[in-house]
C-alpha cells in the first residue's frame, strides 16, 4: 500500500473492551470519546471505529488470532493507513501488530502526545510535550534485532565497547531529557517570578477547570472577551491562559485562568509532564469546575476531575463553584430535572456559555464567594520567626511589609486554609 500525504492519512479507531479492567466504562461511549480524540489531530481522515471485546489480552499481540484476522481484513478493505488503539499497547505488542497489519499504530498515549504537540503554544508547553514524548519514546525502544546485529564498538565518547544501540539510544534520550528539564526549570522560574509579581497586586485568581470539551474556553471568552481557541474538540486549549477582568455588576478585578482539560485514564507520563500547567490551580482563590451537563457520562467526567484535584491537594482546601454548562442542549424534561437537582446542592450554577444564559448569576456567585474567600490582615513577627516570614513570601501572600526594632509588620491577603497552615508552622 502506498502511503498518501500526511494530510490524508486514513485512520481507524479501535477500543479494546476488557471486562476485567479496573475502570468499567460504557464501551460505545468510550469509543465515541476516542474517535473525538482522533478528530482533534489535524491531518487524519478518521474513517470510523470499532469496539473489540477482549476476554484475555494476548501478551504479545493484544488481540487473538481470530480477532487479528478480522482486523487485517478491515484494514485492507478500508485502505487504512493508521490504527489508533484506545488504550495502552506495550512496545512488543505495537511492533507485532504493525508487522501483522502492515500499518502504523498509535496507542492512546501516543495519540494524546501527538495532539498535545500540535496544540502547545507557549515555551513551557512545548518543553513539556517534548519531555513527555521522550519519556514515552524511551519505553518504545524494543530489541527488534538480535544482540550481535546491534553490537558496535566505540571510542568511549559515544559509548563503551560492546554497548548495544538500544542502550545508546536510551542514553541519548536521558541526556536530552536532562537538557530539556534544565530549560523547563528556567521557564518555570520565570513563571514563578510572574506569579509572585501578580501576588503583590490584590487580584484574586479564579481558575476554570473541567473535563476536556466541557466549555471552559467558551466560558473564558464570554467573561473576558478574549479570543482563546474554543472549538467542539477535545484538547482545544492546552496552554494555560490568564486575563485580568473586572466582573460585571461592580465586582472586583480578578485574574481568570483557563486550564488544560482533564481526561479519563490520562497516562502517567502526561500527568507528570503537564502538572506545571495546573500550577495556577494551586494558587487559585476560587476554582470554577465547568461540567458539560448534557454529556451522558457527565458524572464519570466529574469524578475524573475530582481525582486530579485531589492529587493536586486542592479539592477540599480551595473554595469551589460547580458550573453545569450546555443547558441549551438539554431536553425540557432533562433541564427540569437538572434545575431541581441543582437547587438541592450548594454552589452549583446552571448556564450556557454559548447563549449567555445564567452568566450574570455566575458573576454574582463568584463575587460572593471571593468576598469570603480571602481577606487582608496584619501579621506581626519577631526577627526570630524567619521561617514563618519566608513561608508568607513563598506563598505570595505579602502585600506590604514594614520593619521596626521589634521585628516585622506584614500586610497579608489570605484565606482560612492559608491562615491555618501559617498557624501550624
Amino acid at each position: 500500500m502506498t502511503q498518501t500525504d500526511v494530510s490524508d492519512t486514513r485512520a481507524w479507531v479501535l477500543h479494546p473492551d476488557i471486562p476485567s479492567s479496573d475502570r468499567e466504562r460504557d464501551p460505545a461511549r468510550a469509543l465515541e470519546e476516542a474517535v473525538s480524540l482522533a478528530h482533534a489531530l489535524p491531518g487524519l481522515d478518521v474513517l470510523g471505529g470499532s469496539v473489540v471485546r477482549l476476554r484475555d489480552p494476548h501478551p504479545g499481540m493484544l488481540f487473538s488470532k481470530g480477532k487479528l484476522a478480522d482486523l487485517k481484513s478491515l484494514v485492507e478493505d478500508n485502505e487504512v493507513e493508521l490504527v489508533l488503539i484506545d488504550g495502552p499497547v506495550s512496545p512488543v505488542q505495537q511492533r507485532n501488530l504493525e508487522k501483522q497489519l502492515g500499518v502504523k499504530l498509535l496507542d492512546r498515549t501516543g495519540l494524546i502526545l501527538e495532539i498535545f504537540s500540535d496544540r502547545a503554544a507557549t515555551r513551557e508547553g512545548v518543553l513539556q510535550v517534548e519531555m513527555a514524548a521522550l519519556s514515552y519514546q524511551r519505553t518504545r525502544l524494543v530489541r527488534a534485532w538480535t544482540h550481535l546485529e546491534r553490537q558496535r564498538g566505540g571510542l568511549g565518547f559515544v559509548g563503551g565497547p560492546g554497548e548495544t544501540q538500544i542502550e545508546a539510544d536510551r542514553r541519548a534520550i536521558d541526556e536530552q531529557l536532562v537538557r530539556l528539564r534544565r530549560q523547563l526549570d528556567k521557564v518555570v522560574k520565570t513563571r514563578t517570578l510572574h506569579r509572585a509579581a501578580r501576588a503583590k497586586v490584590p487580584f484574586p485568581i479564579v481558575a476554570l477547570v473541567g473535563y476536556t470539551n466541557a466549555g471552559k474556553s467558551t466560558l473564558f471568552n464570554h467573561l473576558t472577551g478574549a479570543e482563546v481557541m474554543a472549538k467542539d474538540m477535545l484538547f482545544a486549549t492546552l496552554d494555560p491562559t490568564m486575563r485580568k477582568i473586572a466582573l460585571p455588576g461592580g465586582g472586583p478585578e480578578v485574574i481568570l485562568s483557563d486550564t488544560v482539560g482533564f481526561i479519563s485514564d490520562l497516562p502517567t507520563e502526561l500527568v507528570a509532564a503537564f502538572r506545571a500547567t495546573l500550577e495556577e490551580v494551586l494558587a487559585a482563590d476560587l476554582i470554577v469546575h465547568v461540567r458539560d451537563i448534557s454529556h451522558p457520562e457527565t458524572e464519570e467526567q466529574a469524578r475524573d476531575v475530582h481525582e486530579i484535584l485531589t492529587s493536586l491537594g486542592v479539592l477540599d482546601t480551595t473554595p469551589q463553584i460547580e458550573v453545569w454548562n450546555k443547558i441549551d442542549r438539554l431536553t425540557p424534561e432533562d433541564r427540569t430535572l437538572a434545575e431541581n437537582r441543582a437547587a438541592r446542592l450548594e454552589n452549583v450554577q446552571l448556564l450556557s456559555a454559548i447563549t449567555g444564559e445564567g452568566m450574570a448569576v455566575l458573576s454574582d456567585t463568584i463575587i460572593a464567594r471571593l468576598a469570603g474567600a480571602t481577606r487582608v490582615e496584619t501579621v506581626s513577627l519577631g526577627f526570630e520567626a524567619g521561617r514563618k516570614r519566608a513561608w508568607l513570601f513563598e506563598k505570595g501572600l505579602v502585600e506590604d511589609e514594614v520593619q521596626d526594632e521589634d521585628g516585622y509588620s506584614l500586610t497579608v491577603r489570605w484565606n482560612d486554609t492559608q491562615k491555618s497552615q501559617f498557624d501550624g508552622l
